[in-house]
């Protein structure tokens, strides 16, 4: 029981990072695709939260430091322009697990002015939606016989 709980609080830290890992680490921790998809939810709305909240203070200190080493328009500034111009709130928020970290993709939100409220809502059905997603992809790909067996 206790070490199934620190595997849970590690998988949950890991998705507040990096989406991808909770899907990936609790089927091979021995979890259900409903525990999956909830803790991997969990971890990636807490890393959305804290940094809705704090995302302005982290900007502006990031800022200072990179204000002087990096210029503003770099290719990776302008594709991140063009991602937003072209799909908005939605399309950042459904991008997040799988382009940006659930980090990133909420300092972009917050970056370019999202409402609190828009961030926790768009950033929710995309982490209920790809968390189901790949919960189940991932389910299914453990099925096949040669997965199985590397697993054992």
């Amino acid at each position: 029981m206790k070490e199934s709980i620190i595997s849970l609080l590690g998988i949950y830290f890991l998705s507040y990072f990096k989406f991808i890992a909770g899907p990936v680490l609790a089927p091979a921790a021995g979890f259900g695709v409903v525990t999956t998809i909830l803790v991997t939810v969990a971890g990636m709305m807490s890393s959305v939260l804290i940094f809705t909240l704090l995302g302005k203070k982290f900007k502006e200190k990031l800022l200072l430091r990179i204000r002087k080493k990096k210029p503003i328009f770099t290719p990776k500034n302008r594709k991140i322009v063009t991602l937003w111009k072209k799909y908005g709130e939605i399309g950042i928020a459904f991008l997040t697990p799988l382009i940006f970290t659930p980090i990133g993709g909420t300092l972009i939100l917050v970056s370019f002015g999202s409402k609190k409220r828009q961030i926790y809502f768009h950033m929710l059905w995309s982490a209920i939606f790809w968390a189901t997603v790949f919960s189940l992809s991932i389910d299914q790909i453990l099925e096949i016989p040669f997965f199985k067996a590397l697993i054992g």
